[in-house]
């Protein structure tokens, strides 16, 4: 393969996982807006964490009490969403030709952060080409606090929906 036949792959490769990170975004934000639900004031989390919009926390979030727009719980949210993305296609390299399945790991990892994701059974059989069996995988995550939660397993069979388009 000569240099240029090489970047100009690089960059339909490129250019594919852009319109795959932005289907994925599409498909995810509204599910992970739906699940989170929004509150425009900082306040603390069950762990006393402090958390913003749809559960955004960080050093910006700044202390309870603080007011956030709609616009700027928008771009939070945006940019978190965008933020779990490259890692989670870090740890499934697969992911780059697959936006229903990126979007279902971005919201499931949107609650369980991407070091489970990346550690998970779903991360595990994707990346032994197992998709469908990952897609199942989802559900093991319906827990907290060592108890089955009933809006967890909701959640975790919505992501398994999407997790099995165009499989």
């Amino acid at each position: 393969m000569t240099g240029s036949t090489r970047q100009r792959n690089a960059i339909a490769g490129a250019i594919g996982a852009g319109a795959v990170i932005a289907a994925a975004m599409a498909i995810a934000v509204p599910e992970i807006m739906q699940w989170e639900g929004k509150r425009n004031v900082t306040y603390l989390d069950i762990a006393k964490v402090p958390t913003a919009c749809y559960g955004h926390t960080g050093m910006d979030v700044g202390p309870t009490g603080r007011r956030w727009t709609d616009d700027q719980c928008r771009a939070l949210l945006d940019k978190d969403v965008q933020a779990h993305l490259q890692p989670i296609l870090n740890c499934v390299p697969g992911m780059v030709i697959r936006p229903n399945q990126l979007a279902a790991a971005a919201v499931l990892t949107f609650n369980i952060g991407v070091g489970g994701f990346c550690r998970s059974t779903v991360a595990r059989r994707w990346n032994a080409g197992d998709w469908r069996g990952g897609c199942g995988a989802f559900l093991m995550w319906t827990k907290a606090g060592g108890r089955v939660v009933p809006g967890l397993v909701n959640r975790r069979m919505a992501e398994r929906e999407i997790c099995l388009r165009g499989l």
